[in-house]
């Protein structure tokens, strides 16, 4: 059992330092200004590390034309990633779109809506 709580340390730790070393890259390297701002949510990877999913936010730019760019320079950021990161197997990149950000705001409207409605019927 030891051994399984390790390998999913490991592999938050992997997730954590690929997320600060890849928002690093993308900012510096990636100078599409389709991209807009790119913010970096969360990274999981699947047990053997073979597979990443990157998951973002963007300002200033449409999620799907920023996932497309993501996407298509995701081999040129796993071979700088390679050059960085000291281990064995660095994973496929694969960029999502985080939408709970979004949705979050919208809950967080609605609520502040249905608080003054009742507020004025009171």
């Amino acid at each position: 059992m030891a051994k399984k709580g390790n390998i999913s340390s490991r592999n938050l730790r992997i997730s954590d330092q690929i997320q600060r070393d890849l928002a690093a890259m993308i900012q510096r390297e990636l100078r599409d200004p389709r991209l807009g701002l790119v913010t970096l949510q969360s990274v999981t990877m699947t047990p053997d590390y073979a597979h990443a999913k990157v998951y973002f936010t963007v300002l200033g730019a449409d999620a799907a034309v920023a996932e497309g760019i993501l996407n298509e320079k995701a081999g040129y950021l796993h071979s700088l990633l390679f050059k960085q990161l000291h281990i064995h197997t660095v994973p496929t990149l694969h960029f999502h779109h985080d939408t709970s950000v979004e949705q979050a705001i919208e809950m967080s409207k609605l609520i502040s809506e249905a608080n003054s409605t009742r507020a004025k019927e009171d």
